[in-house]
Protein backbone atom coordinates (compact mmCIF):
# COMPACT_ATOMS: atom_id res chain seq x y z
CA UNK A 1 0.00 0.00 0.00
CA UNK A 2 1.50 3.34 -0.98
CA UNK A 3 1.79 6.37 1.27
CA UNK A 4 -0.91 8.02 -0.82
CA UNK A 5 -3.42 5.29 0.00
CA UNK A 6 -2.22 4.39 3.49
CA UNK A 7 -4.97 4.73 6.14
CA UNK A 8 -2.34 5.32 8.83
CA UNK A 9 -0.81 8.22 6.90
CA UNK A 10 -4.24 9.71 6.31
CA UNK A 11 -5.11 9.78 9.98
CA UNK A 12 -1.87 11.53 10.83
CA UNK A 13 -2.68 14.24 8.28
CA UNK A 14 -6.41 14.61 8.91
CA UNK A 15 -6.64 14.21 12.64
CA UNK A 16 -3.20 15.08 13.91
CA UNK A 17 -3.77 12.41 16.54
CA UNK A 18 -0.91 11.40 18.83
CA UNK A 19 -2.43 8.00 19.40
CA UNK A 20 -4.28 5.58 17.19
CA UNK A 21 -6.99 3.17 18.25
CA UNK A 22 -7.89 -0.36 17.30
CA UNK A 23 -10.54 -2.98 17.92
CA UNK A 24 -8.72 -5.42 20.19
CA UNK A 25 -11.53 -7.93 20.55
CA UNK A 26 -15.05 -8.70 19.36
CA UNK A 27 -17.88 -10.51 21.09
CA UNK A 28 -21.45 -11.47 20.22
CA UNK A 29 -24.57 -12.85 21.83
CA UNK A 30 -27.44 -14.34 19.87
CA UNK A 31 -30.61 -15.49 21.67
CA UNK A 32 -31.35 -19.20 21.28
CA UNK A 33 -35.03 -18.82 20.34
CA UNK A 34 -35.34 -18.91 16.54
CA UNK A 35 -38.48 -17.55 14.86
CA UNK A 36 -38.94 -19.14 11.44
CA UNK A 37 -40.53 -17.32 8.53
CA UNK A 38 -43.63 -19.49 8.72
CA UNK A 39 -44.37 -18.21 12.24
CA UNK A 40 -43.55 -14.59 11.39
CA UNK A 41 -45.64 -14.73 8.20
CA UNK A 42 -48.67 -16.08 10.00
CA UNK A 43 -48.47 -13.37 12.68
CA UNK A 44 -48.15 -10.60 10.07
CA UNK A 45 -50.78 -11.96 7.72
CA UNK A 46 -48.37 -12.31 4.80
CA UNK A 47 -46.72 -15.16 2.93
CA UNK A 48 -43.24 -16.51 3.49
CA UNK A 49 -42.43 -15.48 -0.08
CA UNK A 50 -43.53 -11.90 0.69
CA UNK A 51 -41.09 -11.67 3.61
CA UNK A 52 -38.20 -13.07 1.59
CA UNK A 53 -38.85 -10.82 -1.42
CA UNK A 54 -39.25 -7.65 0.65
CA UNK A 55 -36.44 -8.20 3.17
CA UNK A 56 -34.41 -11.32 2.49
CA UNK A 57 -34.91 -12.51 6.07
CA UNK A 58 -35.25 -16.29 6.45
CA UNK A 59 -35.32 -16.43 10.25
CA UNK A 60 -34.69 -14.21 13.24
CA UNK A 61 -34.00 -14.59 16.97
CA UNK A 62 -36.16 -13.30 19.81
CA UNK A 63 -34.91 -12.95 23.36
CA UNK A 64 -36.36 -14.89 26.27
CA UNK A 65 -37.56 -12.90 29.32
CA UNK A 66 -34.19 -13.27 31.07
CA UNK A 67 -32.28 -12.11 27.99
CA UNK A 68 -32.59 -8.41 28.70
CA UNK A 69 -30.72 -5.65 26.87
CA UNK A 70 -28.25 -5.53 29.75
CA UNK A 71 -27.90 -9.31 30.10
CA UNK A 72 -27.14 -9.76 26.40
CA UNK A 73 -24.71 -6.83 26.48
CA UNK A 74 -22.82 -8.44 29.37
CA UNK A 75 -22.42 -11.74 27.52
CA UNK A 76 -21.19 -10.02 24.37
CA UNK A 77 -18.81 -7.91 26.45
CA UNK A 78 -17.34 -10.97 28.13
CA UNK A 79 -16.41 -12.49 24.78
CA UNK A 80 -14.85 -9.24 23.56
CA UNK A 81 -12.71 -9.00 26.70
CA UNK A 82 -11.67 -12.64 26.43
CA UNK A 83 -10.67 -12.30 22.79
CA UNK A 84 -8.61 -9.21 23.61
CA UNK A 85 -6.95 -10.91 26.57
CA UNK A 86 -8.20 -8.07 28.79
CA UNK A 87 -9.55 -8.06 32.32
CA UNK A 88 -12.75 -6.22 33.32
CA UNK A 89 -10.60 -3.91 35.44
CA UNK A 90 -8.79 -2.74 32.30
CA UNK A 91 -11.97 -1.05 31.01
CA UNK A 92 -12.17 2.71 31.63
CA UNK A 93 -15.56 3.30 29.99
CA UNK A 94 -18.52 1.36 28.64
CA UNK A 95 -20.65 2.86 25.86
CA UNK A 96 -23.94 1.04 25.30
CA UNK A 97 -25.56 1.65 21.92
CA UNK A 98 -29.26 0.85 22.21
CA UNK A 99 -32.72 2.20 21.55
CA UNK A 100 -34.66 -0.58 23.28
CA UNK A 101 -33.98 -0.19 26.99
CA UNK A 102 -37.32 -0.68 28.79
CA UNK A 103 -36.90 2.66 30.58
CA UNK A 104 -34.71 5.75 30.07
CA UNK A 105 -33.57 5.47 33.70
CA UNK A 106 -31.44 3.91 34.97
CA UNK A 107 -29.19 3.72 31.97
CA UNK A 108 -28.02 0.33 30.78
CA UNK A 109 -24.29 0.98 30.55
CA UNK A 110 -23.81 1.51 34.28
CA UNK A 111 -25.47 -1.86 34.87
CA UNK A 112 -23.17 -3.48 32.32
CA UNK A 113 -20.19 -1.94 34.14
CA UNK A 114 -21.41 -3.45 37.40
CA UNK A 115 -22.22 -6.92 36.09
CA UNK A 116 -18.96 -7.21 34.16
CA UNK A 117 -16.95 -6.07 37.18
CA UNK A 118 -15.54 -3.02 35.39
CA UNK A 119 -16.29 -0.57 38.18
CA UNK A 120 -15.69 2.29 38.64
CA UNK A 121 -15.56 2.70 34.85
CA UNK A 122 -17.75 5.36 33.27
CA UNK A 123 -20.93 4.04 31.69
CA UNK A 124 -23.32 5.83 29.39
CA UNK A 125 -25.94 4.93 26.78
CA UNK A 126 -25.93 6.24 23.22
CA UNK A 127 -29.09 6.23 21.12
CA UNK A 128 -28.62 6.64 17.39
CA UNK A 129 -30.88 3.67 16.63
CA UNK A 130 -29.56 1.48 13.80
CA UNK A 131 -26.39 3.54 13.38
CA UNK A 132 -25.73 3.40 17.13
CA UNK A 133 -22.71 1.09 17.02
CA UNK A 134 -20.97 3.19 14.39
CA UNK A 135 -21.58 6.34 16.43
CA UNK A 136 -20.38 4.66 19.62
CA UNK A 137 -17.25 3.32 17.90
CA UNK A 138 -16.43 6.84 16.70
CA UNK A 139 -16.84 8.17 20.24
CA UNK A 140 -14.63 5.42 21.67
CA UNK A 141 -11.98 6.06 19.02
CA UNK A 142 -11.94 9.77 19.86
CA UNK A 143 -11.70 9.11 23.61
CA UNK A 144 -8.75 6.77 23.16
CA UNK A 145 -6.92 8.96 20.66
CA UNK A 146 -7.37 11.99 22.92
CA UNK A 147 -5.77 10.08 25.77
CA UNK A 148 -8.88 10.51 27.94
CA UNK A 149 -9.08 6.74 28.48
CA UNK A 150 -7.02 3.69 27.62
CA UNK A 151 -9.77 1.16 26.98
CA UNK A 152 -13.43 1.50 25.97
CA UNK A 153 -15.92 -1.32 25.70
CA UNK A 154 -18.47 -0.51 23.01
CA UNK A 155 -21.57 -2.67 23.24
CA UNK A 156 -24.64 -2.66 21.02
CA UNK A 157 -27.61 -4.56 22.45
CA UNK A 158 -31.22 -4.59 21.33
CA UNK A 159 -34.54 -6.28 22.15
CA UNK A 160 -36.42 -5.04 19.11
CA UNK A 161 -39.07 -7.71 19.61
CA UNK A 162 -40.29 -5.47 22.46
CA UNK A 163 -40.55 -2.49 20.13
CA UNK A 164 -42.43 -3.96 17.16
CA UNK A 165 -45.85 -5.54 16.77
CA UNK A 166 -45.80 -9.03 15.27
CA UNK A 167 -48.89 -8.19 13.17
CA UNK A 168 -47.24 -5.12 11.58
CA UNK A 169 -45.96 -6.36 8.22
CA UNK A 170 -43.56 -3.39 7.95
CA UNK A 171 -41.67 -4.25 11.13
CA UNK A 172 -42.81 -7.51 12.76
CA UNK A 173 -41.17 -9.99 10.36
CA UNK A 174 -37.95 -7.98 10.08
CA UNK A 175 -36.69 -6.87 13.49
CA UNK A 176 -34.99 -9.13 16.00
CA UNK A 177 -32.78 -9.29 19.10
CA UNK A 178 -29.09 -9.67 19.86
CA UNK A 179 -25.91 -8.00 21.09
CA UNK A 180 -22.30 -7.52 20.06
CA UNK A 181 -19.29 -5.75 21.57
CA UNK A 182 -15.92 -4.35 20.60
CA UNK A 183 -13.05 -3.49 22.95
CA UNK A 184 -11.27 -0.36 21.71
CA UNK A 185 -7.68 0.23 22.86
CA UNK A 186 -4.68 2.39 21.84
CA UNK A 187 -2.57 1.38 18.87
CA UNK A 188 0.73 2.65 17.49
CA UNK A 189 -0.75 2.49 13.99
CA UNK A 190 -4.44 3.47 13.76
CA UNK A 191 -6.93 0.78 12.83
CA UNK A 192 -10.10 2.86 13.24
CA UNK A 193 -10.33 5.76 10.81
CA UNK A 194 -12.23 9.05 10.72
CA UNK A 195 -15.99 8.70 10.71
CA UNK A 196 -18.30 10.11 8.04
CA UNK A 197 -21.56 10.82 9.82
CA UNK A 198 -24.59 13.04 9.89
CA UNK A 199 -28.33 13.27 10.39
CA UNK A 200 -31.54 14.49 8.79
CA UNK A 201 -34.02 15.30 11.52
CA UNK A 202 -36.47 16.70 9.01
CA UNK A 203 -37.40 13.08 8.25
CA UNK A 204 -37.47 11.86 11.85
CA UNK A 205 -41.07 10.73 11.53
CA UNK A 206 -40.15 8.02 9.01
CA UNK A 207 -39.07 5.69 11.84
CA UNK A 208 -40.51 6.39 15.27
CA UNK A 209 -42.13 4.92 18.37
CA UNK A 210 -45.86 5.62 18.37
CA UNK A 211 -46.93 7.52 21.51
CA UNK A 212 -50.24 5.66 21.31
CA UNK A 213 -49.18 2.04 20.85
CA UNK A 214 -45.62 2.23 22.16
CA UNK A 215 -44.55 0.25 19.10
CA UNK A 216 -42.19 1.23 16.31
CA UNK A 217 -43.71 2.46 13.05
CA UNK A 218 -41.71 2.72 9.84
CA UNK A 219 -42.37 4.16 6.38
CA UNK A 220 -40.35 1.48 4.65
CA UNK A 221 -40.49 2.74 1.07
CA UNK A 222 -39.41 6.26 2.00
CA UNK A 223 -36.58 4.92 4.15
CA UNK A 224 -35.45 2.76 1.23
CA UNK A 225 -35.33 5.78 -1.09
CA UNK A 226 -33.42 7.86 1.46
CA UNK A 227 -30.86 5.15 2.11
CA UNK A 228 -30.19 4.23 -1.51
CA UNK A 229 -30.23 7.85 -2.68
CA UNK A 230 -29.04 10.36 -0.11
CA UNK A 231 -26.43 8.08 1.48
CA UNK A 232 -24.53 6.93 -1.60
CA UNK A 233 -21.86 9.60 -1.14
CA UNK A 234 -21.22 8.65 2.50
CA UNK A 235 -19.39 5.48 1.45
CA UNK A 236 -16.99 7.46 -0.74
CA UNK A 237 -16.46 10.03 2.04
CA UNK A 238 -15.59 7.34 4.59
CA UNK A 239 -13.02 5.83 2.23
CA UNK A 240 -11.56 9.25 1.46
CA UNK A 241 -11.19 10.03 5.16
CA UNK A 242 -9.34 6.76 5.62
CA UNK A 243 -7.04 7.65 2.74
CA UNK A 244 -8.13 4.44 1.07
CA UNK A 245 -9.45 3.71 -2.41
CA UNK A 246 -12.66 1.68 -2.38
CA UNK A 247 -10.89 -0.95 -4.51
CA UNK A 248 -8.73 -1.75 -1.47
CA UNK A 249 -11.72 -2.71 0.71
CA UNK A 250 -11.96 -6.38 1.59
CA UNK A 251 -15.38 -6.33 3.28
CA UNK A 252 -18.52 -4.23 3.53
CA UNK A 253 -20.61 -4.45 6.70
CA UNK A 254 -23.71 -2.29 6.31
CA UNK A 255 -26.62 -2.08 8.71
CA UNK A 256 -28.66 -5.21 8.13
CA UNK A 257 -31.89 -3.47 7.10
CA UNK A 258 -32.85 -5.63 4.14
CA UNK A 259 -31.12 -7.32 1.23
CA UNK A 260 -32.47 -4.91 -1.38
CA UNK A 261 -30.85 -1.95 0.38
CA UNK A 262 -27.59 -3.86 0.84
CA UNK A 263 -27.52 -4.86 -2.84
CA UNK A 264 -28.15 -1.26 -3.92
CA UNK A 265 -25.32 0.04 -1.73
CA UNK A 266 -22.88 -2.63 -2.88
CA UNK A 267 -23.37 -1.53 -6.48
CA UNK A 268 -21.87 1.85 -5.56
CA UNK A 269 -18.60 0.32 -4.35
CA UNK A 270 -15.80 -0.39 -6.80
CA UNK A 271 -14.18 -3.33 -5.05
CA UNK A 272 -13.63 -6.57 -7.03
CA UNK A 273 -12.97 -8.86 -4.06
CA UNK A 274 -15.52 -7.54 -1.59
CA UNK A 275 -17.03 -9.79 1.10
CA UNK A 276 -20.50 -8.46 1.89
CA UNK A 277 -22.20 -9.11 5.23
CA UNK A 278 -25.73 -10.51 4.91
CA UNK A 279 -26.25 -11.55 8.52
CA UNK A 280 -29.92 -10.51 8.39
CA UNK A 281 -30.78 -13.63 6.40
CA UNK A 282 -30.69 -15.71 9.57
CA UNK A 283 -30.56 -12.99 12.22
CA UNK A 284 -33.06 -10.35 11.10
CA UNK A 285 -32.60 -6.63 11.69
CA UNK A 286 -31.08 -6.19 15.15
CA UNK A 287 -30.88 -2.40 14.91
CA UNK A 288 -27.73 -1.04 16.63
CA UNK A 289 -26.38 -4.58 17.10
CA UNK A 290 -26.62 -5.49 13.41
CA UNK A 291 -23.27 -4.06 12.24
CA UNK A 292 -21.06 -5.63 14.94
CA UNK A 293 -23.01 -8.91 14.82
CA UNK A 294 -22.48 -9.05 11.06
CA UNK A 295 -18.76 -8.27 11.42
CA UNK A 296 -18.47 -10.98 14.07
CA UNK A 297 -20.16 -13.46 11.69
CA UNK A 298 -17.84 -12.54 8.79
CA UNK A 299 -14.79 -13.18 10.94
CA UNK A 300 -16.22 -16.41 12.31
CA UNK A 301 -16.60 -17.87 8.83
CA UNK A 302 -13.18 -16.65 7.69
CA UNK A 303 -14.42 -14.11 5.16
CA UNK A 304 -12.04 -11.46 6.55
CA UNK A 305 -8.57 -11.75 8.01
CA UNK A 306 -6.73 -9.68 10.60
CA UNK A 307 -5.71 -6.34 9.11
CA UNK A 308 -8.21 -6.39 6.25
CA UNK A 309 -9.81 -2.98 5.53
CA UNK A 310 -13.53 -3.21 6.32
CA UNK A 311 -16.17 -0.54 5.75
CA UNK A 312 -18.79 -0.32 8.50
CA UNK A 313 -21.96 1.60 7.67
CA UNK A 314 -24.88 2.22 10.02
CA UNK A 315 -28.05 4.13 9.16
CA UNK A 316 -31.56 4.42 10.50
CA UNK A 317 -33.98 6.28 12.75
CA UNK A 318 -33.29 9.90 13.44
CA UNK A 319 -32.55 9.85 10.57
CA UNK A 320 -28.89 9.16 11.34
CA UNK A 321 -25.94 7.60 9.59
CA UNK A 322 -22.27 6.86 10.27
CA UNK A 323 -19.61 5.06 8.25
CA UNK A 324 -15.98 4.32 8.97
CA UNK A 325 -13.20 2.09 7.74
CA UNK A 326 -11.60 -0.21 10.30
CA UNK A 327 -8.90 -2.84 10.03
CA UNK A 328 -10.33 -6.17 11.08
CA UNK A 329 -9.04 -7.41 14.44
Amino acid sequence: MTAETSPQASVAVLGGARLGARIAGLGAYRPSRVIANEQAAEAAGVSVEWIVQRSGVQERRHAAPAETVVAMAVEAGKEALTEAGADPGDVDAVVLATCSMPSPMPNGAAQVVDRLGCGPAAGFDLNAACSGFSHALAVADALVRAGTVRSVLVVASERMSDRVAAHDRNTGPIFADGAAAALVQPAETPSIFPVAWGSDGSQADLIAISPVSGQMEMAGRKVFRWTTGALRGVIETACDRAGLASTALRAFVPHQANLRIIDALVRTIDAPHLAVATDLVDAGNTCAASVPLALHALRRRGAVSTGDPVLLFGFGAGLTYAAQVVLSP
